[in-house]
């Protein structure tokens, strides 16, 4: 037989109670076993035994495992004089570490979250061990006052049986996370070793309808919609077609991941729909008697239990394991059968603890921001608006797209230029007249120019004139000798045609035949001396006719015009230019002011984060929710968010994006 052995905080052995008495236990499954024992008040190795000190516990040459030394009470009357101790197991010494501030955990493997956990320790008591299981959930813990309150809740979303083992034979103790075997080490019943039983069947118990609701208050509180086809509810309908429909509201505000808070739900409702059966039985440690030596009692092994008079034939796993007094009672022992995914209030004993742990954590509150945007746009140049969303964000209540278009907007009328020579521009002309057009010209001397002409007859062409009289103008002779004509032959006829007065006779026309002496035959000789005339000449008003006849020919001339201008008119036909043109660099001076552009876009493109919204017209709000860039859960994504607006012409945009979310204020001080 082995006694108590008594460790210090070293783990150092310093006594063994070979007088403790009244030594009793209690192991169950997934949750803190405990034990208790007394010594006499005048034992001396009682001093060795002081609270937070270790103990090792034996059943005869069973060992049970490693406790802490918890409270202890001390009796001393005129019929006892004695010490009783109770203690917890050492994983009890995780209670003594916190987790302190926030603490998040997204799709890390279990064995990761765990390892993360136990990396916490201040003072390193355990390590991980085998951990069996892969899942990935959602984990986040704020300001927890016992590190093992988060370690054992690790695999409460899980929907199969785990269990918790450790080894306490070693120092740092080693956890593990493993799956129950289904072993069954015994049969109890009467005849055998069954001394007594009790079979509750509560149907108050039954749930099979439940609705899961997680992190946050009112309309931000977490639901399973998201993760259950808008459906906020899990349930069991053979359940409800054997029992009837019984509902279950189930809060837990620790669960901020729908995933999470689905799969807790769902094991909470199989443990539920059906009426809870417990059985505990009184019987005999047919482990200290087996002459074959293979019963062993343990924590999550399976015992089949029968009896006749009870209507019991059943296979249940041992959830709590007890004796009273081994040295006392050594046979004497007692099973609780059940499930082993029997609710245990998440396996912490210290309801106070948990109280602390929900008065510590954070709510949260519902939060409004806007964004605005407004510049001028058009196709090329879109306006484009980014905005965030925390990563402590719990829920996003609204967001709302507000568009405004306007006509685009300038601040100036004149820009700089450089020069440039711009080649084969046209310019075209729709014709019209011109009237009243002036040129001036200051006069000046034309020298040596010539015209040149083809030649050509000009007929009928007349010039008038108004009669002119000229006076005093001479004309000088330098005299000459005129000879006259003499006659070669000097007789003549004379042709007569009239009655001759002299008488009354009538005669027919007639000619008279006349001889010329020869004194007729004769010449004169004029001489005239040189001499001048006056004359004066009176034209009266006529016209010329006249025909010329022109060589082909040029004319040189010279003129002089005097400072003048000229009236005229003319009509341009339809036509166009073709040109160069060469402009210098330059500059304009600006003519400052608010100039818009005398039309409107025809539609707007709208995208949210890439994706196209439906929007007619050019302006009114969107609910954008819809749009917006998810996860693989359906969840707004925890970044930043781009809107885009593009107009198919020149626009000026306005836009503003509001934002109502719930958000937990777990990042940055307290400034």
């Amino acid at each position: 037989m082995k006694h108590i052995h008594v460790y210090d905080l070293n783990m150092n052995l310093v006594a063994i109670l070979e007088k403790a008495y009244k030594v009793g236990y209690e192991l169950e499954t997934n949750n803190i076993w405990t034990c208790q024992f007394t010594l006499p008040l005048n034992d001396p190795k009682r001093h060795e035994v002081t609270v937070k000190r270790f103990i090792e516990l034996w059943d005869h040459g069973k060992r049970i495992g490693m406790f802490i030394i918890q409270p202890t009470k001390t009796v001393k009357n005129e019929s006892d004089r004695s010490i009783t101790y109770n203690c917890e197991h050492v994983i009890g010494t995780l209670h003594s570490e916190v987790l302190f501030g926030y603490h998040q955990f997204t799709n890390w493997t279990t064995r990761q979250v765990l390892q993360a956990l136990i990396n916490m320790q201040e003072t390193v008591h355990w390590e991980l061990g085998t951990v069996e299981f892969t899942r990935y959930f959602h984990y986040a813990w704020e300001n927890e006052d016992s590190l093992l309150n988060g370690i054992v809740s690790v695999p409460k979303p899980f929907n199969e049986s785990y269990l918790w083992t450790w080894d306490d034979t070693v120092y740092p103790f080693v956890l593990n996370l493993v799956k129950p075997d289904d072993e069954k080490v015994d049969i109890i019943r009467y005849g055998k070793n069954l001394k007594g039983i009790e079979k509750d069947e509560d149907p108050y118990g039954i749930v099979n309808r439940i609705y899961p609701l997680g992190y946050g208050e009112g309309v931000n509180q977490l639901t399973i919609k998201k993760v259950n086809g808008g459906t906020p509810y899990l349930e069991d309908v053979a359940s409800i077609d054997k029992y009837g429909l019984q509902q279950k509201i189930w809060v837990d505000r620790r669960f901020e991941n729908a995933a999470t808070l689905k799969a807790n739900g769902q094991a909470l409702l199989d443990e539920n729909k059906d009426p809870k059966t417990t059985v505990s039985v009184d019987c005999i440690d047919y482990e200290l008697i087996d002459p074959y030596k293979l019963v062993k009692y343990w924590p999550a092994k399976i015992v089949g239990v029968y009896d006749q008079d009870t209507e019991t034939n059943i296979d249940l796993r041992i959830m709590k394991l007890s004796k009273s007094d081994i040295y006392g009672n050594p046979y004497d022992i007692k099973f609780d059968l059940g499930n082993v995914r029997e609710d245990i209030n998440t396996t912490i004993s210290d309801l106070e603890k948990k109280q602390l742990v929900n008065e510590t954590y954070s709510q949260g509150a519902t939060n409004i921001d806007s964004y605005t945007f407004n510049d001028n746009v058009d196709a090329n140049y879109p306006a484009i608006i980014e905005f965030p969303f925390p990563d402590d964000m719990v829920n996003v209540n609204e967001s709302i797209l507000r568009i405004k278009t306007s006509n685009f907007r300038s601040y100036s009328k004149a820009v700089k230029a450089g020069g440039a020579v711009i080649q084969e521009t046209t310019t075209s002309a729709g014709g019209g007249a011109i009237k009243s057009s002036t040129t001036s010209a200051g006069g000046g001397a034309i020298k040596s120019s010539t015209t040149s002409s083809g030649g050509g007859v000009i007929k009928n062409s007349t010039t008038a004139g108004g009669g002119a009289t000229i006076q005093s103008s001479t004309t000088s002779s330098g005299g000459s000798s005129t000879f006259t004509s003499g006659f070669a032959n000097p007789g003549f006829y004379l042709y007569s045609s009239t009655r001759l007065p002299l008488t009354e006779a009538a005669f027919e026309n007639h000619y008279h035949a006349l001889e010329v002496k020869d004194e007729l035959n004769h010449a004169h000789t004029v001489t005239t001396p040189a001499h001048s005339h006056d004359f004066q000449i009176q034209l009266q008003n006529h016209t010329h006719a006249f025909q010329i006849d022109l060589e082909p020919h040029t004319h040189g001339f010279e003129f002089e015009l005097e400072p003048h201008t000229h009236g005229f008119e003319f009509e341009l036909e339809p036509h166009i230019h073709e040109m160069e043109i060469s402009i210098p660099a330059h500059t304009h001076p600006i003519e400052y002011g608010i100039w818009e552009y005398e039309s409107l876009p025809s539609k707007l493109t709208v995208r949210i984060d890439g994706n196209p919204v439906t929007f007619n017209g050019l302006e009114g709000e969107i609910d954008i929710i819809p749009y917006l860039r998810k996860d693989s859960e359906g969840r707004i994504t925890r970044d930043y968010h781009t809107i885009e607006v593009i107009p198919d012409d020149l626009a000026r945009i306005g836009l503003i994006v509001r934002n109502r979310f719930f958000v937990q204020s777990r990042i940055g001080g307290n400034y």
